[in-house]
């Protein structure tokens, strides 16, 4: 009973903390009007985002360095421990990035490193695993981290989905959120995971995920947190299944004194969120396929770019756009300003100053365009995938994939060049950025701090900042919009847990916490008329919609009602069990020979290989098992890969004739796994038995299949130890129906005797 005891104590830490976020606002709603960070304003120097404090490429500083040298000249320091593809920022006298921690070896995993930005010293470095991905290991740092200038904090999504906040002087951990097992975040082989951004008293991050409910379908989705401690504020989607994720960095701007947050997602739209409620304001549909490029609006003006094939001529790729903002709804082609069509812009971003835009190409090539016009002006190789442009003390910076480092000046024509260094045997997938009188050049090897060691920074003001163009807020006190939170919850039954209600205008400007509010619910439970939230008693895993009135305006909550273990899904009700992550778009109820069970179907081109996950996300020495049936190709003779998911590893029953632990797909070889033959048929049930235990520093991982049927081996048939564990995760079920589908019954999870 002290196992199971702690188990639960555990479980709760995660959502209490989102009980005391309510608290907080509830004591205090005078506080939500004017959060504490609208009255701080960040440092001219502080690069704090990976597009600079203005998230358009463009620093304030001067007296930068034009010419230097990798062997000393203008070289301040180097350090070969701080190679990645992440673009660092700068904050606060530190240098923030992700890392690979430990490559090439059995602990590989990930890192968050922050270092002296005058010395190169590491002040701290925190890392931790990669699980249940098949991003390579190369992919680490694509996501970079960005800074809270009100409260210090780092937040930093992960090559995993793992999303966390950091205080920035220790590195300690604030709070962390598994997309992946809570939202069904995807993290494939391209490894594209989105930038986080700060508004407030939010963290807004990105990805296209598979979730429960409504949100099964796959979709780009946004996701707002409490930043202080990881609570779900709002969540929107953008169109379902996207071709692609993304890699496009939300920029915060102001339209006719509406807040809004312009991103490139996967569905190959340019959508405007409001930042405080993530209403639509609208979308422009420039691709069939994801917008990578990060946008910029100048002046109302959006500026955006894409390379896959343009929505509006299929048979064209790519294109460089302009159009006016200050709309509403879908966008049409005719409204748009100006297009190059044929123009392939990839993930790099524009920088526009004194009505010209400079921006780089997929294949190397910069652009000098006229803002008015959309007419080229000038054009000049500069290399092979080049990172984005920033621009400081009035020149262009540019860094390319083979060790090029450009400096050019803007002229009447064009640019000029100013200087031309090359990093022999150096690979640069990061911008660089300017910091305090220094710029900073990272490659996949090493971190290189270009300035005087005696600068001191010099820096215009920032101008005014996009908040500042809003309209009294007692200029409308309509409500328009409301906001019942947390959004999404997982609760205990009969956990009591506080909801609290904001109201906005139109233009999404906070008026006040709702305590009028009217509440009901579907699915069980009992709202009190303070807002409190009583989930209902049982074994029964329930979905449950909490919704909110106040006047004509409403908004829906939804929680997961998990109860501890064990757990048992026999499939009767011929439902995907409606609170497992990650599962219901891929997977069908079906009868088969008398029987209710699930299949895994192959009909979805995207998502053929696949994982789902049932609920508690800090669950730790259990055992999983169930009854597996892998159908046969009869094109082919192949069947599928199916299997287990506990603790954060997999037990795959391979279609190859192989039985698999595993964590990280792609580190096989290094990180963790071990692999034995296994002959199994097709056209068989089979019994697959999975079980986790955490013992002597290490996760200790066993699994055993046989025939349905037949009496259970005494033994475990495959067993392997992981030294550097995952010490916690969701049951789930993972399966790759490629080559065939397969079917899933008699699911059980239970903590180990």
């Amino acid at each position: 009973m002290s196992q199971m005891n702690q188990a639960c104590r555990s479980l709760h830490r995660r959502w209490l903390a989102s009980i005391g976020w309510i608290a907080v606002l509830s004591c205090a709603a005078g506080w939500i009007a004017t959060p504490p960070e609208a009255a701080t304003a960040a440092d001219p120097a502080d690069w704090y985002q990976w597009r600079g404090p203005e998230g358009n490429g463009i620093s304030r500083e001067k007296n930068l360095p034009v010419e230097w040298s990798p062997s000393g000249e203008n070289l301040v320091w180097v350090d070969e421990d701080y190679g990645t593809r992440c673009t660092p920022i700068g904050f606060q006298g530190h240098l923030y990035f992700a890392a690979r921690y430990k490559p090439e070896t059995t602990e590989e995993g990930e890192r968050l490193v922050c270092v002296d930005a005058d010395t190169g010293e590491k002040v701290w470095e925190y890392s931790r695993n990669i699980f249940l991905t098949d991003a390579p290991a190369e992919r680490v740092g694509w996501s970079s981290p960005v800074a809270d200038p009100a409260t210090g904090d780092i937040f930093w999504l992960g090559l995993g989905c793992e999303f966390s906040c950091h205080d920035g002087k220790t590195g300690r951990v604030k709070w962390s959120i598994p997309l992946s097992e809570e939202y069904g975040m995807l993290s494939t082989y391209g490894g594209r995971t989105n930038f986080p951004i700060v508004f407030e008293d939010l963290v807004i991050v990105s990805g296209v995920s598979t979730q429960w409910g409504e949100n099964a379908v796959p979709a780009h989705r946004f996701l707002a947190v409490d930043k202080r401690t990881g609570a779900p504020v709002w969540l929107t989607s953008t169109t379902p299944k996207p071709k692609d994720t993304t890699y496009s960095t939300p920029f915060l701007t102001n339209f006719n004194g509406e807040m809004a947050l312009v991103v490139g997602a996967g569905d190959g739209k340019i959508h405007a969120l409001q930042p405080r409620t993530g209403k639509p304001i609208w979308s422009y549909h420039a691709s069939l396929r994801g917008i990578f490029t990060s946008p910029t609006v100048v002046d109302n003006i959006v500026y955006g770019g894409f390379h896959e094939q343009s929505a509006a001529n299929t048979r064209v790729r790519g294109g460089l756009f302009a159009f006016d903002g200050r709309a509403r709804g879908e966008i049409p082609e005719e409204k748009l300003l100006w297009k190059i069509d044929g123009e392939e812009i990839g993930g790099g971003g524009p920088v526009v100053v004194d009505g010209r835009l400079y921006i780089v190409d997929l294949y190397g090539k910069l652009l000098v365009v006229d803002t008015a016009t959309g007419k080229i002006l000038f054009s000049k190789k500069v290399g092979r995938r080049p990172g984005s442009v920033i621009y400081g003390d009035g020149k262009i910076y540019i860094t390319e994939s083979t060790g090029m480092y450009w400096v050019f000046e803007p002229t009447a024509d064009g640019v000029k060049e100013l200087a031309r260094i090359r990093l022999n045997r150096e690979e640069i997938l990061a911008a660089p950025i300017i910091y305090r009188g220094r710029i900073y050049v990272t490659t996949t090897t090493k971190m290189f701090c270009i300035g005087k060691a005696d600068a001191v920074p010099v820096s215009d003001p920032l101008p005014p900042g996009p908040e500042t163009m809003e309209p009294p807020v007692e200029q409308d006190q309509q409500i328009a919009h409301i906001q019942v939170a947390p959004v999404e919850a997982m609760l205990w039954p009969g956990q009591s847990t506080p909801y609290q209600v904001r109201a906005y205008n139109r233009l999404g400007q906070f008026l006040k916490v709702a305590d009028d509010a009217q509440f009901s619910v579907e699915g069980g439970g009992k709202v009190a008329p303070d807002g409190t939230y009583t989930a209902p008693e049982g074994p029964e895993h329930r979905a449950v919609y909490i919704t909110a009135q106040v006047g004509d305006a409403t908004s829906t909550a939804r929680a997961r009602v998990i109860p501890d273990l064990p757990w048992s899904f026999d499939f009767e009700d011929k439902q995907v069990p409606i609170t497992w992550i990650g599962a219901a778009y891929r997977h069908q109820p079906k009868e088969f020979n008398g029987e209710n069970i699930l299949v895994k179907i192959s009909t979805i081109p995207l998502g053929t290989r696949s994982q789902s996950w049932m609920g508690w996300t800090t669950l730790h020495d259990y055992t999983i098992e169930a009854d597996l049936y892998s159908t046969e190709n009869p094109d082919n003779g192949k069947r599928a890969d199916m299997g287990l998911i506990n603790q954060r590893y997999t037990l795959d029953l391979m279609g190859k004739g192989q039985l698999q632990i595993r964590s990280w797909t792609p580190r096989l070889e290094l990180r963790f796994a071990k692999t034995i033959p296994f002959e199994w048929e097709a056209n068989t049930w089979y019994r697959m038995k999975f079980q986790s235990e955490n013992r002597d520093g290490k996760a200790w991982l066993r699994g055993k299949v046989w025939k349905r049927g037949e009496a259970e081996p005494e033994e475990w048939i495959i067993e392997a130890a992981d030294a550097k564990p995952n010490t916690q995760g969701s049951p789930g079920m993972f399966g790759k129906s490629t080559d065939a589908e397969f079917y899933i019954d008699n699911v059980k999870v239970y903590y180990n005797n």
